[in-house]
Parts: structure tokens; sequence; C-alpha cells
């Protein structure tokens, strides 16, 4: 964690460079507010300035933004504070270099030590001024050397001046960095009161401020000959070019109380309100309706908030041709997102306006001719994310670029606030190389082929892994298929006892095909053996009817669990297969009896035998009595006679 306090000199900016460096304030705590992605956001940020009383013409240090030990950022304050901070302390002969910058005031444990208590935090002082003592007095110089034993870091940005005495500037700015040579967390750096210059500054402290702020990724590129001598690889650290940004504020409502965000609105709506933090109840009057949602964790409460926009999803953009660039001014480094291509089509307004324009030729193929001799591209305005298709509350910009044989292509281009700082930007531009470093790389580029980029030859071997993944489970063998199991309890509708009576053999005129009966033996297996065998037996022993008799069949309850042993399954089986056998049909009306049909194949399957029904049914052809029935036999039970002596 990073703590950053920043002392303003007022007495030696003039009002133009103080505009500019408190805007980049506010622009560094906008950042910070949309920054931060975790459960909380931190106060980090302070901020001090050094004036001169007018009255007693001393010089002091005033604080104007104080972080919060445990407490969250408040972008309120920070803005109310610099926007209060005074415009009229500039002095032109602050180049006095004897001023006091009042430093030892600042890393003292009243003001820098004070702030934040967590152990890792790492502080951090930035001191913005255009001129700076001659000398570090001894002061100073212990209390340096104290923040040095604290692992406190102070950087001096000195802004360069044009003033009448330019050398006597220079000189004090030499002699101050001698001074502080010696300190290793001292470090002066100068810059041009620039708003691009500041707005880098901004991009720095950002990074800085970002307890998420991810190290470089260090990358190697490999060449296949060598570039100098025996070396013939580049090393290098990549960073992330564009940082995106959110598309607008949402509307929230937050509680009167304490502030809190009431997050859950369905629920507010449905139950009513109730504070995050107690859990009591609100009123509707105690409730904020017109707070809006910066980022992740910041709320601003509002009198209003017109501008509740839901970001809707569209069908169609509008863009905004604004300006006209060379193509070799574009930075790929500020193309985010995706490409599209622009295809030409029709324009219904213009067909209906003049039909004698070929409307394709009009709407985009004459554009890109034109600006492919040109060499140019146009920049476009829109409010509409091209890549969640939903309006936004800022502008997006696009690049529409022409080619030479194929459709225009349409980019998306960062705005300043997406645009990341370049690291070491001015190393990489004030390198110089030798003359036989670069013949040589340039010899070595040489040995490359060169060609024009063809995508075709480009594959990235998708369709190769995966056939030699397929062949490979080929190779595996077959996975037998997951058939579904049959429920170990089926469900059965619960009758009633008129119901649940089956109707005698007169109903089974057609026999069971093996299927069904192969079906019914499993369901009924071990679950019913137990109630045929009872019904049987009460069949055989009442003496049913002979004609239209019905069997009963109970058939099981739902809740009925069947968990009987395998012996008495096999026991019951014995049982009903000898009531069977004495109600066994006589063979002379077995052989009346009608053969079943296999009409789903076209021909009887003979290799499987046919299973005998449960019930055996008495088919009589219609020709000889007009009418089919069916009747169970009658037991015949022989008692054994016994023998007299």
């Amino acid at each position: 964690m990073v703590l950053v306090c920043f002392v303003i000199d007022l007495r030696s900016l003039p009002p133009q460079l103080l505009r500019d460096v408190k805007q980049s304030l506010l622009e560094l705590a906008n950042f910070y507010a949309i920054s931060s992605e975790s459960e909380s956001l931190r106060d980090k940020i302070g901020l001090c300035y050094v004036f001169r009383n007018r009255i007693s013409s001393s010089d002091e240090l005033k604080i104007a933004y104080s972080p919060s030990p445990r407490g969250n950022f408040d972008l309120r304050d920070f803005h109310h504070a610099v926007n209060h901070l005074p415009t009229d302390s500039f002095l032109p002969e602050i180049d006095d270099p004897g001023a006091d910058l009042k430093l030892s005031n600042i890393l003292s444990d009243q003001v820098l030590y004070s702030w934040g208590v967590d152990k890792d935090i790492v502080r951090k002082v930035i001191v913005l001024s255009s001129c700076f003592p001659q000398y570090v007095d001894s002061h100073l110089q212990k209390s340096l050397m104290d923040a040095a034993d604290k692992c406190v870091s102070v950087e001096f940005l000195l802004f360069e001046q044009k003033s009448g005495h330019l050398t006597d500037t220079l000189q004090n700015v030499s002699n101050f960095l001698r001074s502080i040579s010696d300190l290793d967390n001292c470090s002066l750096q100068t810059y041009l009161p620039n708003v691009r210059v500041l707005h880098g500054l901004v991009k720095q402290w950002i990074e800085d401020l970002k307890d998420d702020m991810e190290k470089p990724l260090q990358a190697r590129f490999l060449f296949k000959t060598n570039l100098v001598g025996s070396m013939n690889q580049i090393s290098c650290n990549l960073y992330v070019s564009v940082n995106k940004i959110v598309d607008g504020f949402s509307p929230c409502q937050t509680c009167r109380c304490h502030g809190m965000l009431l997050e859950d609105g369905i629920r507010n709506k449905i139950h009513g309100y109730s504070c995050p933090v107690t859990g009591h109840g609100l009123e509707t009057c105690n409730v904020i309706e017109s707070s809006v949602k910066v980022g992740e964790k910041t709320l601003l409460f509002l009198p209003s908030f017109q501008s509740s926009m839901k970001f809707q999803r569209i069908a169609s953009i509008d863009f905004h041709v604004i300006e006209r660039i060379n193509l070799g001014s574009l930075s790929e480094g500020s193309i985010m997102g995706d490409s599209y291509f622009v295809i030409p089509s029709a324009c219904h307004e213009v067909e209906a306006a003049s039909d004698d324009i070929d409307q394709l030729e009009l709407n985009a193929q004459g554009l890109c001719s034109a600006l492919h001799s040109l060499d140019q591209g146009l920049v476009c305005s829109s409010n509409c994310n091209i890549e969640t298709m939903r309006e936004v509350a800022f502008h997006c910009y696009y690049i529409l670029q022409p080619s030479d044989n194929g459709p225009m292509l349409l980019r998306r281009l960062a705005g300043s606030e997406e645009v990341s700082r370049v690291p070491d930007l001015n190393r990489c531009i004030l390198s110089s190389i030798t003359k036989e470093i670069r013949d040589s790389i340039q010899a070595s580029l040489s040995k490359i082929e060169l060609k024009d980029y063809d995508p075709m030859l480009h594959e990235r071997g998708f369709h190769q892994k995966l056939n030699m993944l397929v062949k490979e489970s080929l190779q595996f063998g077959s996975i037998p298929p997951k058939f579904e199991e049959a429920p170990s309890e089926p469900k059965l509708t619960q009758l009633d006892s008129s119901e649940e009576m089956v109707q005698s053999t007169s109903r089974l005129d057609v026999e069971l095909t093996e299927e069904e009966l192969s079906k019914l033996d499993m369901i009924e297996e071990d679950k019913t053996g137990t109630h045929i065998a009872e019904e049987w037996e009460q069949l055989v022993a009442n003496e049913v009817p002979k004609i239209f008799s019905p069997v009963c069949i109970s058939k099981p309850k739902l809740d009925q669990s069947v968990l009987s042993p395998s012996s008495s399954n096999r026991q019951l089986d014995v049982k009903t297969s000898r009531i069977l056998e004495r109600l066994e049909v006589p063979r002379q009306l077995k052989t009346k009896a009608v053969s079943p049909i296999n009409t789903g194949s076209g021909m009887m399957d003979t290799c499987v035998p046919m299973k005998k029904p449960l019930i055996l049914s008495q088919c009589i052809d219609t020709t000889d009595q007009g009418s089919t029935t069916s009747q169970l036999m009658k037991p015949n039970f022989q008692r054994l006679k016994r023998k007299h002596k």
C-alpha cells in the first residue's frame, strides 16, 4: 500500500500553472475513485500547500486534505480541498534561494507519520514547485535522513519557468541536486509546464496508488540468427497500452443515516427499505433517491440526478465524422477492442432522393478509394460503445481506415483518459546506438524471409490439435452407452377397489408378446410375487365361476417397500409354478390357440422362445360359435384315498 502526500508551493506557481496543477489533481482523484475493485477504497492521498502570510511575512504550511487512517477515500471532500486552494499566493520574488519548503513539518509524527496505521504502508512525498533552495540546511537534511530510515521517498518536481535570471535558477537547481545526491530516498525531476506533461504525471501517480498494480510482463524475442555477436535475443518488459474506464454513472439509493448503498432494489420495493448497517426499517424520507454510484465504491449524494441513463441496447449506430488524420500519425497502441469490416449497403433515404446514383459507389467504395489515395483516415465519435452495443454517457471515438482492394475497417480509439503512460519513454528516445550495431542488426534482418502478410499462412493449430485428441480417444476404445436405469419403485396410480379388478381371460384375446412379458417379469418379479401366489390360492380354493370370472390382482402401493430376500422369492416362484401346472389348458385346446403376430419386423423370430403368459386364454374360432370367450379351467384336486387294512 502506497500513501502519497502532495506538497504544492503556491509561492512559485504562476496562476496558469496552478490551474493546470489543480486540474491534474482532480483527474487523479477521479481515476482513483473508479480504479478499485476490492471491498474498500482506501484513503491514500494527502494534500498540503506552502504559502507566505502577507501579514507576518512568514512561510506557513497548511493541510488541505488529510487521509483518514481507516476510512475510505472521499472524492467530494478532496475536490472541495483542491478547488479552494488559494489563487493569490504567487510571488515572483520567490527566487530567493533561502525559501523554506516546510518539509521538516511534513516529515513529522504530527502530519505524515500519523497518516496510515498499516505496518506495510509505504509513504511518498511529492513536492511541486518552480524553484528550490540553493542548499539544504542541517534541519532539513536530518528530516530527510530520518525519512529514509522509515522508507519514505521524496520526489522534487521542478517546473521550468522563463525568467530574466534563468542562469541563477539553473545554478540553484544544480546546488540543490548536489545537496540531496547522497540520499537514496530523494530524487529531482525537471519538467516543462505543459498540460501533456501533467497528464503523463497523473498516469504515473495513479499507478503508484493502485494496490493491484501488476509488475510488467517480462518477455524475450528469439531470432534464428545472431543480431550482434553471439546475441540472438532481445529482452523487454510488456505494458498495457490502454486502460478502459467506465461508460457512465449509475443512479442508486442510499440511506440517509449512514450514507450506505441500498443494493437490493427489488427486495426494497417488496419488503421495504432497511439500513444495511443497523438493519432497521427506513421510511421514504430517510432514503436518498438521487444518489449516484461512481465506479464500485464511490457514492455521491445529489439534490437531483437528471441524466439517469440506463444504457439501453441499440440496433444501429450513428458515427459522426469529426476530423481527417494522416494514418502515419496514428499510434497502434491507442487502438482498442475488435475491428469491424465496413461493407457497403444501400441507403433508402439516398435511394429515394436520387435513383440514378449507384448506392454502393456512393456509400463506401468511393470513400474508401479516396481515403486510400490520400493515406488518410476519418476519426468519428458516437454515443454508443460498439463492443457492448449500448448507449454510454461519454464519447466513444473510432477510426475509419481504408484499404487497397478490401473493405474499410472500423476500429475503436482510446480517449485521453484511457491511454496509458509509456514507462521509460525518454530513455527509449534518447538512447543511441553505434553504426556497427546498426549494421549488424540490418544484416541479420536481411536474412529473414520477406513476404506479404497472408493470414491463411498463420494457422494457430486448433484443428490439428483437436483432430489428434479425437484420434487418441478412438484408440482408447469405445465406451458402452449409458442407459437410463429403471426406477426402483415405479409410480403407480392408486385405483379404487372396482378398478383394481383385472378383467378375466375374455379380455386377453391377443397374447402378450415376449417383450411385454419380460418387462412384466422385471417389474413384478420382486414386488408382486407374494400377491400373485396368494390370489391364485384364493381362486383355487373358492371355486371361481367358470364364465367371466374376474381375477383380483392387487397392485403394490407407492409407499410399500418390497425388500424380500432372494430365498423367499424362489419359494414363491416354485409355489406359483405348481399352481399354474394344475391350471394348464388341455392339449386339444392348445391346438386352437392363435399364434402371436409380429407386426414390427414383418417375420417371426424363431430363435427366441416365447414365454407363456401368466393367465392362459382359450381362443374359440369365430366361425364355430360367432363369439370369442375364454375361461379358467377348474382345477381338479384329487385326494389320496387311504387303504383300509
